[in-house]
């Protein structure tokens, strides 16, 4: 889905690449099919902030809320397991998963990074991306409200991941 491939980029770390194609994914955020009018709102509203500031201090800003505070990590097994024994096991499996659809990971971010799982989940068809978020419906909802509290810009686009997460468990 369109939609994981372009959360995935705006949650991660700001590049100059980024900045450079941000017309191009405000213009795939008006024309995309498959996110709402909600969706869209808060998409763009994100670009806008994403857009209104230098490569610096959108670094320096990624940096103190993702890395600096534990509450808002992108790496979601931290949120189950923290530096617990279990965490390991469960990065092998998500690794081994990827490993099943044929998804060669060409990063040195550990496979549980929130922008690697959304890439993955733009690769998966719509069904199948929405089950494979759902698995950490509840480490979405803790992350969003944690950075609705903290006011972070990226707050709405938790909320979206969130949402689509909690409505397939619904559905199931």
């Amino acid at each position: 889905m369109q939609i994981y491939k372009m959360l995935s980029v705006m949650l991660d770390y700001p590049t100059p690449e980024l900045l450079q194609h941000l017309p191009e994914l405000r213009e795939k955020t008006v024309s995309c099919a498959d996110m709402d009018d909600l969706e869209r709102a808060a998409m763009l509203k994100v670009l806008q902030y994403l857009g209104s500031a230098s490569l610096t201090e959108l670094q320096e800003g990624y940096v103190q809320t993702f890395d600096l505070t534990a509450e808002h990590s992108l790496h979601l097994t931290h949120h189950l397991f923290g530096d617990d024994k279990n965490r390991g096991p469960a990065l092998i499996d998500l690794g081994e998963l990827y490993k099943d659809y044929g998804v060669e990971v060409l990063t040195n971010e550990l496979p549980d990074y929130l922008p690697l799982i959304l890439e993955f989940a733009a690769y998966l068809d719509d069904s199948e991306a929405n089950v494979f978020l759902s698995d950490a419906s509840k480490v979405f909802k803790v992350l969003a409200e944690n950075l609705h509290k903290a006011a972070s810009p990226y707050a709405p686009l938790l909320s979206i991941i969130e949402n689509r997460a909690s409505l397939t468990c619904l559905a199931a």
